[in-house]
């Protein structure tokens, strides 16, 4: 397929992990759809992994019209479990999606750096680091402004996670836990 690849963060609305998990198959299902154009997925958690705290799906798709649609008919978000996304284009610096990554089902520490920004692009380069899953910069709608990076990696730790993007370059860079998502 050739396409444009998207980000999309969907955030958890505080208490919606009952209807989360009363809407798992349909969410599963739906993604199904996309199983030929998703580069990574997953849910999000807090650093210490207690608090679900949303899903993370890096697609690539025709075009942006096609992952408004993609974010927004998800049954999670349809149902109201959502409090908002974060869908911006993405740019797949490694080439390979998350299931080429050697691993990836070990039990690991995983995270999903967000270092968010404008301006001069920053971390444009792949770093020379083991444990990379997922990497790119979060783009514009038409590509053109650089608005941040998105890693998802492996790390012992949440700062050496943080260390993936150069601090000083970022209004501000998240970090939390996550584990590569799909039918178990």
């Amino acid at each position: 397929m050739i396409g444009m690849e998207f980000f999309c963060y969907h955030r958890d609305r505080p208490g919606s992990l009952p209807l989360r998990d009363a809407l798992i198959e349909p969410h599963w299902a739906y993604m199904d759809g996309f199983e030929a154009e998703l580069i990574a997925r997953g849910p999000v958690f807090s650093v210490d992994g207690e608090t679900l705290l949303g899903s993370v799906h890096v697609v690539e798709l025709p075009d942006a019209a096609a992952a408004r649609r993609f974010a927004f008919e998800e049954p999670n978000y349809q149902a109201g479990a959502y409090r908002d996304v974060l869908l911006r284009r993405w740019r797949n610096l490694l080439g390979r999606t998350m299931w080429e990554f050697p691993g990836l089902r070990e039990e690991t520490n995983r995270y999903l750096v967000l270092g968010l920004g404008e301006g001069e692009p920053a971390d444009t380069e792949v770093p020379d680091r083991d444990g990379l899953i997922a990497y790119g910069p979060l783009l514009s709608d038409d590509g053109t402004a650089w608005l941040g990076t998105a890693a998802l990696l492996r790390a012992p730790d949440e700062q050496t996670a943080r260390d993936i993007l150069t601090a000083d370059r970022y209004a501000d860079i998240e970090v939390y836990g996550w584990e590569p998502g799909g039918r178990r």
